[in-house]
C-alpha cells in the first residue's frame, strides 16, 4: 500500500533570535539561544549553526545550562513543558509535562531537584499578573514525566525574565514591577518590598525596567526607565537598605548584567552601545558604541572570556572581555513593515527584503544564515520616536541580477514629500552592488510599483526600467551610453511617460518576453507596446480597484491576470480581448512562478488564511490548502530550487522546480513540504559539514573518514602510484567501542595497543614493497652512474672558481647513494596522520 503524501505547512528558518536570554556553554565555545520553537547552537569560533534541538510544539522562552551538569541544558516553553537536552549531541533526554504556559526558566546549584519557572496566575492569556513557582523534577525514568507538584514563591510579578534575578546560590531572589522592588530570602522564608514614587525630585521615571544579582556580594542592580541604575544594598533589613546610581543612558535601561566576578557591570539600552562600569563606579566605566539597535538582552560566559547582547533586529553580538566585537549572529531582521515585499535575487536565490532602517537584506533561505546588508539610504539612522527619515519601500532586480532599482522616501507632512529612486549596478569584483544613478523626484506623488523588462541577453536590447506613480503616470526609464565624456559612462534617463484620463497608476508589469506592458490605472487596466509604446487595449471589471497584476507565462502566456479589492479575481484573454473567467475568493495576495504556469493566491475568508495553485487555462485549483496560518499573509514568493525535486502525487508538483514562501503578520516564514519532520531535519547535514573541516587524526582515519583527494592529486603531479595502507573502514567494532558507555569500557592500557596495532603496516606488505625499491634500484644505478660519469667529465672540461663545491657534493660513496635513494622512496604519509 503506497502511502500518499501530504502537504505540510513549516515554519522555514527567519525566527527570532533574541526573544529570550541566550547563555554560553562552559567553556564558552557554543552559544544557546531560543528560536520559534527550536533551540539553537552557535559556534561561537565560526558563528555556524552546528546544531537545532527540535522538540517543542510552541514558542520557546527560556534556555539555560544545567548546572549539576554543564553538557545539558534545559528550556521552556510556552507549550506547558520544561526540555532537558544533550545540546552537544542534540539529543532529547527528558520532558517535564508542567502544564502551564512558561515564560521564563531558572536553575540554582543550590536546589539539585527544583527549579523556578514564571507562570501566569490563571489561565487567561490576555492576564498582564504572573507568578514564580517552584517546580519539583521527579527522577522517574520514563522519559516523558510529569511535574505538577509546584509550590508559589512570589506573587505578582511580570512575566519578563530580564525583571526576575536569582543569587547564585540561591539565597534570594530579586523581582521589579511598576515602582516597586521585591525580594524575598529563602531560609527566613521573609518578603521585603521597596517602592519608589513615580517620579523623582529632578523629574525622573522611576519605573523599573530590569534587574540583576552580584554574584560575589549583597548586592541588587536595577535599571529603570529613566537611564539610571541603582545599587541596592544591606536590603535584609528592609528599614536599614541603601542605595547608590549610576547615570549614563538618555533612556530606559534594558537590561543589566555582572561580570563572572562580579568586578564590572554591564548596561545596555536604545542608545546601541555597552555601558561597562568598573567597581559600581560613574567615573571608571567603558563603552562600545555602534553596535547597531536596541540591546535587549545582556549575558556573561561562565569563564568571563565573553559577553553577548541581544538586540532587537534579531542580532547577536559576541564581544570579547575586552570590549572587542568577535563574532556577529544575525537573524531575519523583523520590521514592523515590510515594505518592498519579498524580493528574489536572482544571482544569489536570496530572499531580499527590508532589513534594518535603509537597508536591504540578503538571507539565505537554504542556509537559514543572513548574507550581507546593503546600504540604500546611506544616511546615519537616528532611534528617536517621531522623527520623519528616509525609508525604503520599493526594490526590484532584473532578470540576471545585474541591475537592482530601489526608491526611497520621506513624509515630512501630507504636502512635503522627498522621494529618491536609485538604481544599482552589480559589481563582479566586489561582489556587490554600487549606486549608478540618483533621481530626485522621479514621480510628483508616492511611487506605486516598479518592474524591469525581462529580456534575454543574447537579443541586445536596452535594459528598461517602468515606475507607476499615484501622480496618474508611469514612466519609462532606459539606460543610455554618455559618449561625450572620455570614459563612456552609462546612466538611466526617462524616456516615455505615459497616463491613462488621468487615473492613480497602481500596478505594472510586463509580459513573459518583454513585448507587452500592463499598467492598471485604479479599475481599468491597459496594455501597451514596449516597442512604440503605443496603447493596444483595456480591460475593465465591475467595480473594485486593481491591487496585483501580472502576466501569464509558458503555455499561459496569452492571459492575463488581477485581483481586485472587493476580492475578485480576474483572466483576461489578450487574444480576443475578452474576460475568460473571474472568481471571488478576496485573494490578498497574486505569486506567480518564474518556471511554470503555476500561480499561488492566498485567500483571506475567515481569520486564517487559505492557499490556492492553479493554472489560468484550467477550470480546477492544482492544490487547495486551508488555513494555511492564522491572521492574513503579508506576501509570497516563489524562489526556484537548486536542485528540482521529484514529488510523485499530481497535485503536489508544483513544488517540483519552486518553492513558495510566504510572510505573515507575525513575521514568520513559511513554507510547504511533503516530507516528514524526520525528512526534514537538517542538523545532521550541518554537523557532518563541521566535521569535514576538522583536522584528519589516526582516530579519524580509523572511522573511514579520511579523503583521498589531496594525495590522489599529489600523486598524479608527480606522475607515481603509492601503495597505501588499507585501514579499516567502518569497523562493527569500533562502532560498537564508541557507542559503548565509558564507565563498562576496558582500562585505557588494554585498548591502545589495539588501536596502535592497527595502525602499523603489515610484515607481508612491507616486504612486497622493499622487493619491488630493490628491483627498482638496481635498474635505475646504471643510468644514475653513467649520468655521474658525464657530470665530472663535464665539471673537468670547465674550470669554475666554486668547483670545490660540487667536488664535495660529490664525495658520497656509492652505498651511501643507494641508501639515500632508498630513504626517498620511502612512504612517509603515515606521519600526516600524527
Amino acid at each position: 500500500m503506497v502511502v500518499q503524501e501530504q502537504l505540510r505547512v513549516v515554519r522555514c528558518g527567519g525566527s527570532k533570535l533574541t526573544g529570550s536570554r541566550a547563555v554560553f556553554s562552559a567553556e564558552a565555545k557554543y552559544l544557546l539561544c531560543a528560536s520559534g520553537d527550536y533551540v539553537k547552537v552557535y559556534s561561537t569560533a565560526t558563528e555556524e549553526c552546528v546544531h537545532i534541538l527540535q522538540g517543542h510544539t510552541d514558542l520557546v522562552t527560556g534556555v539555560q545550562l544545567n548546572p549539576q551538569n554543564h553538557l545539558q541544558l534545559y528550556s521552556c516553553s510556552l507549550d506547558g513543558t520544561i526540555k532537558l537536552w544533550d545540546f552537544m549531541d542534540g539529543i532529547l533526554i527528558k520532558t517535564f509535562v508542567v502544564g502551564y504556559k512558561l515564560f521564563s526558566f531558572y536553575a540554582l546549584s543550590g536546589f539539585e531537584d527544583l527549579v523556578f519557572v514564571i507562570i501566569p496566575r490563571n489561565d487567561d492569556e490576555t492576564t498582564d499578573s504572573f507568578q514564580l513557582v517552584s517546580v519539583k523534577l521527579t527522577k522517574a525514568p520514563d522519559q516523558k514525566v510529569e511535574a505538577k507538584e509546584l509550590s508559589l514563591i512570589l506573587d505578582d510579578i511580570d512575566w519578563s525574565p530580564k525583571c526576575t534575578a536569582f543569587e547564585r546560590e540561591g539565597e534570594y531572589v530579586a523581582s521589579v514591577r511598576g515602582l516597586q522592588l521585591t525580594v524575598y530570602l529563602f531560609k527566613k522564608k521573609k518578603t521585603f518590598r521597596f517602592p519608589l514614587s513615580a517620579t523623582s525630585k529632578k523629574g525622573g521615571n522611576n519605573f523599573f525596567t530590569c534587574v540583576a544579582c552580584h554574584p560575589r556580594e549583597d548586592c541588587i542592580a536595577s535599571g529603570h526607565r529613566d537611564g539610571k541604575i541603582r545599587l541596592w544594598r544591606n536590603f535584609n533589613h528592609k528599614r536599614e537598605y541603601t542605595f547608590s546610581t549610576l547615570h549614563w543612558h538618555h533612556d530606559a535601561v534594558m537590561d543589566l548584567a555582572f561580570s563572572v566576578e562580579g568586578t564590572s557591570l554591564l548596561s545596555g539600552g536604545v542608545e546601541s552601545v555597552l555601558v561597562q562600569w568598573r567597581d559600581a563606579s560613574n567615573h571608571k566605566k567603558e563603552f562600545l558604541p555602534r553596535l547597531g539597535c536596541t540591546i535587549e538582552y545582556i549575558t556573561a560566559s561562565p569563564d568571563g572570556t565573553f559577553y553577548c547582547t541581544s538586540h532587537s533586529d534579531n542580532k547577536i553580538t559576541i564581544i570579547h572581555s575586552n570590549l572587542r566585537v568577535s563574532a556577529i549572529i544575525q537573524g531575519l531582521v523583523k520590521g514592523n513593515d515590510i515594505k518592498t515585499g519579498l524580493v528574489v535575487d536572482p544571482k544569489t536565490k536570496a530572499l531580499v527584503l527590508n532589513g534594518r532602517p535603509g537597508h536591504l537584506q540578503f538571507y539565505s533561505l537554504q542556509s537559514d544564515k543572513h548574507l550581507y546588508n546593503l546600504d540604500i539610504v546611506q544616511q546615519e539612522h537616528i532611534h528617536q520616536l517621531g522623527l520623519n527619515q528616509f525609508e525604503l519601500v520599493k526594490a526590484a532586480f532584473n532578470a540576471n541580477g545585474n541591475w537592482l532599482a530601489t526608491v526611497e522616501q520621506r513624509e515630512e507632512k501630507e504636502t512635503e514629500l522627498e522621494l529618491q529612486m536609485k538604481v544599482w549596478e552589480y559589481d563582479e569584483q566586489t561582489q556587490s552592488f554600487t549606486l549608478n544613478t540618483r533621481i530626485n523626484m522621479p514621480h510628483d506623488n508616492h511611487i506605486t510599483a516598479l518592474c524591469f523588462r525581462d529580456t534575454d541577453e543574447s537579443e541586445h536590447v536596452t535594459p528598461t526600467l517602468v515606475t507607476a506613480g499615484m501622480d496618474g503616470q508611469f514612466k519609462v526609464w532606459v539606460l543610455q551610453v554618455d559618449s561625450d565624456v572620455e570614459e563612456q559612462t552609462a546612466s538611466w534617463t526617462c524616456d516615455f511617460v505615459g497616463s491613462y484620463h488621468n487615473y492613480q497608476a497602481t500596478n505594472c508589469c510586463f509580459s513573459e518576453d518583454g513585448s507587452l506592458l500592463a499598467v492598471s490605472f485604479e479599475e481599468t487596466v491597459t496594455v501597451w507596446d514596449s516597442e512604440t509604446w503605443d496603447l493596444k487595449c483595456t480591460f475593465c471589471h465591475p467595480p473594485g480597484k486593481i491591487q496585483n497584476l501580472c502576466f501569464g507565462r509558458l503555455s499561459c502566456s496569452k492571459y492575463l491576470l488581477g485581483t481586485t479589492n472587493n476580492g475578485f479575481v480576474c483572466c483576461w484573454n489578450l487574444l480576443s480581448c475578452i474576460l475568460e473567467w473571474s472568481a471571488q475568493l478576496n485573494v490578498a495576495v497574486l505569486q506567480i512562478d518564474p518556471l511554470s504556469e503555476n500561480i499561488a493566491a492566498v485567500s483571506c475568508l475567515s481569520k486564517n488564511s487559505d492557499l490556492f495553485v492553479f493554472k489560468p487555462n484550467e477550470p480546477r485549483p492544482l492544490c487547495i490548502q486551508r488555513n494555511v496560518c492564522r491572521g492574513n499573509v503579508q506576501c509570497a514568493v516563489f524562489i526556484p530550487r537548486d536542485v528540482p525535486e521529484s514529488i510523485d502525487a499530481e497535485k503536489h508538483q508544483w513544488l517540483n522546480r519552486s518553492q513558495l514562501y510566504l510572510l505573515t503578520q507575525t513575521q514568520e516564514l513559511m513554507t510547504f513540504s511533503t516530507k516528514s519532520p524526520e525528512e526534514r531535519l537538517t542538523p545532521s547535514r550541518k554537523q557532518l559539514a563541521v566535521e569535514d573541516s576538522l583536522p584528519v587524526t589516526p582516530f579519524f582515519l580509523l572511522l573511514g573518514k579520511h579523503r583521498h583527494q589531496k594525495q590522489s592529486k599529489g600523486d598524479a603531479e608527480a606522475g607515481k602510484v603509492t601503495v597505501h595502507n588499507q585501514l579499516p573502514q567502518e569497523s562493527p567494532a569500533v562502532k560498537e567501542l564508541l557507542h559503548t558507555p565509558a564507565h563498562v569500557l576496558p582500562s585505557a592500557s588494554f585498548l591502545c595497543p589495539i588501536f596502535i596495532n592497527s595502525l602499523l603496516i603489515s610484515k607481508e606488505i612491507k616486504s612486497t614493497e622493499e622487493a619491488a625499491d630493490e628491483v627498482e634500484m638496481t635498474s635505475e644505478e646504471a643510468e644514475d652512474e653513467s649520468d655521474e660519469e658525464m657530470d665530472l667529465a663535464e665539471i673537468k672540461q670547465d674550470a669554475q672558481p666554486m668547483d670545490f663545491l660540487s667536488d664535495i657534493a660529490h664525495k658520497l660513496s656509492k652505498s651511501q647513494e643507494k641508501q639515500l635513494r632508498k630513504i626517498r622512496k620511502m612512504d612517509y604519509t603515515w606521519v600526516s596522520a600524527l
